[in-house]
């Protein structure tokens, strides 16, 4: 565990601005919590300084990766100071900047399988910020929250906006929702994408779709979806830890764009089984020129 804390820091002042919001009392549950993030690249950085800045008292980070020149456009903690640092050395000295009476856990070499049960130990949330394309091990962590009854939260940026699942206690799995299982990488790919954002609003801004390559690994991003996605993800999170306010769970989601000024609530049950899902799923495997889907 990492710990600091200077003698001039005052947790109460430090966050006294939250008060109205949330009361005392919440903000001392708040103080006592423990949210776990995997990946602090494109919106698990953002992910943690926000909710840091929340006054969320302890976290688990993981992240194996180093900052490069291509994380510049949206991730934070990319700076020309901080290239080629480990992305968890940087994002704990800025939380802990935020707060230095954090008590963080940190995971450097990120989430495998034989650590997930020391990284979910003793949390009260989960939080994604694995990448796009991390699908085998998102599939072991959310499968491993249902299974210790940990609320997990996924923010995505998809194009200029935020594609928000909570998948809760009880409620339908991530494996159901997203029918991942038995499928190659490229068609988990899409049926992720499909998943998060039925509606996808994006998609009539994308200017070159060639920069969308799922049998690469690759695909644009913008800053302005990581922002939203922690803002939405932090009120999430304030929500399930207060059990107080609405909470929309898989099968329901929300898509909000910025660009296109639209908000939809989103409604998919049974998840990629849905007969409307599934009419989906075809039409974008032509459009993307991807095979049919094997199952």
């Amino acid at each position: 565990m990492s710990d600091a804390n200077p003698s001039a820091f005052e947790y109460d002042e430090a966050f006294a601005r939250n008060l109205g919001w949330v009361t005392e009392a919440e903000q001392s549950i708040l103080r006592d919590s423990r949210i776990a993030i995997a990946g602090l690249g494109g919106v698990g950085g953002s992910h943690l300084l926000a909710l840091a800045r929340l006054g969320i008292g302890s976290f688990h980070i993981a992240d194996f990766d180093r900052f490069g020149l291509a994380n510049f456009n949206r991730q934070a903690g990319a700076s020309v100071n901080n290239l080629e640092r480990p992305k968890i050395d940087v994002l704990a000295e800025m939380s802990l900047d935020i707060n230095p009476s954090l008590k963080l856990g940190l995971f450097p070499a990120g989430v495998v399988e034989s650590d997930i049960d020391a990284f979910l130990d003793g949390v009260d949330l989960y939080v994604d910020g694995l990448d796009y394309f991390a699908l085998s091990i998102r599939r072991q962590v959310f499968a491993r929250c249902a299974e210790l009854g940990i609320p997990a939260v996924t923010a995505a940026p998809l194009g200029m906006g935020v594609a928000l699942l909570n998948f809760v206690p009880g409620g339908m799995s991530f494996d159901d929702y997203f029918q991942l299982a038995g499928a190659p990488p490229t068609e988990q790919a899409l049926r992720f994408l499909l998943g998060l954002s039925p509606r996808m609003l994006q998609r009539s801004y994308l200017m070159d779709r060639s920069r969308v390559d799922f049998a690469a690994q690759k695909g644009p991003s913008t800053v302005m979806a990581c922002q939203l996605c922690a803002g939405f993800a932090a009120t999430e999170c304030l929500k399930l830890l207060l059990k107080r306010g609405p909470l929309r769970v898989a099968p329901r989601g929300v898509h909000f764009d910025a660009y296109a000024y639209r908000l939809v609530k989103t409604w998919r049950p049974l998840g990629n089984r849905n007969p409307i899902q599934r009419i989906a799923l075809r039409i974008a495997r032509r459009q993307l020129k991807l095979p049919a889907s094997p199952t």
